[in-house]
């Protein structure tokens, strides 16, 4: 990647403590530009303490020791508030209506290059994360282009930027595969060089989803009921807590159970051991709430993602109104959940995304 015309910009630079946005300021740095590391703090440890450690401390251990090797300024931006009110709020509310969230999605927009954008906005031109994503102009705008490492392609969960967004973003290790970014870390022997990659919810760390939620919203006692037979098997602590095609924590012997359907007005769940001929597979779906970061050349030929990971649909766009569109699919999916984003892409482009209702 090519930083000649960052010569002039004065240069943000997200770090999380992991290994990709480490690299993503050491190239910054080998440069000559002029960076100032950010650490931004999120986690709840304060409030959910007592469900386990936060790895906050460790992060920032590596973060402080990468900056003062590669003598780069560091700040520590507390947006704990703000990340609680945007993305934190947002998932309970999702997960209370029976729906699946995607706080990673919602931090990069409102976080990252939202109200973190704004708090530097006066000082800093640019900022820099260590997504796998890569930024292109075609006829002055912006477009996002997948990265070249399949796996770790990120642009999933960058679609929901807009252009003005896009236009301050530089992603310097988006055209790497993993195995070059570790390479590097290596070569220029960083604090961080074998440290595992986090895995899980952006704010929770270590900390289990599923004691997240029984902190938030307790647990009430619904039914557990057989699918085929509707027969009521046992119960539940809530249906917040299963997803379709879960089978961890159902309870019940003689299986393996899978969830197959859930009502969230009533809080119950419906189980069965055969969900692979349970008809809850489609290849179709509504999407609302876009974001266009580009135009749809061809409703006819369109690549569809329904969640983070190298697989794609090829599907067809049928425009229903103004906010509004059902998606077809060429195969089917058993996994499509309303509120997940459906990010669509035109060959190795993506051009933005939508919610699944």
């Amino acid at each position: 990647m090519e930083f000649s015309n960052l010569k002039n910009d004065k240069i943000a630079v997200l770090v999380s403590g992991g290994v990709d946005s480490s690299v993503a300021l050491a190239l910054l740095k080998k440069a000559g530009l002029n960076v100032t590391a950010f650490y931004l703090k999120i986690w709840l440890e304060d409030e959910l303490s007592y469900l386990g450690d936060c790895p906050w401390e460790e992060d920032l251990e590596y973060v402080q020791k990468i900056c003062t090797q590669l003598e780069v300024p560091l700040e520590i931006v507390s947006l704990q508030k703000e990340y609680f009110a945007e993305v934190v709020g947002y998932t309970i509310a999702e997960v209370q209506k029976g729906r699946t969230p995607n706080p990673d999605v919602m931090c990069n927009n409102r976080i990252k290059f939202g109200l973190f954008l704004s708090k530097v906005d006066s000082s800093f031109t640019k900022i820099a994360t260590g997504h796998y994503a890569q930024k292109i102009e075609v006829d002055g705008k912006f477009h996002l282009k997948k990265a070249p490492d399949p796996i770790k392609d990120q642009t999933y969960f960058l679609a929901n930027l807009s252009q003005d967004q896009l236009s301050r973003a530089i992603f310097p290790i988006g055209h790497l595969l993993k195995s070059e970014v570790r390479a590097l870390a290596e070569e220029f022997d960083l604090a961080n060089k074998n440290r595992k990659d986090s895995q899980g919810i952006c704010f929770l760390g270590k900390l289990k989803f599923r004691d997240f939620l029984k902190h938030y919203l307790g647990e009430q006692e619904g039914e557990l009921i057989e699918y085929e037979t509707n027969k009521v098997l046992g119960s539940h602590p809530g249906f917040w807590y299963y997803t379709i095609g879960q089978r961890q924590n159902i309870r019940l012997s003689g299986g393996p159970w899978f969830v197959v359907k859930k009502d969230p007005a009533e809080n119950k769940i419906w189980v069965s051991k055969n969900y692979e001929n349970i008809a809850q597979a489609r290849d179709n779906f509504e999407v609302s709430e876009f974001n266009w970061i580009g135009e749809l050349k061809s409703l006819n030929e369109v690549s569809v993602k329904i969640r983070h990971g190298e697989n794609f649909y090829k599907a067809k766009f049928e425009v229903i109104s103004k906010d509004k569109a059902k998606v077809l699919l060429d195969q089917e999916d058993q996994g499509i959940a309303s509120g997940q984003f459906a990010v669509f892409y035109e060959n190795d482009v993506c051009v933005g995304c939508g919610v699944i209702q």
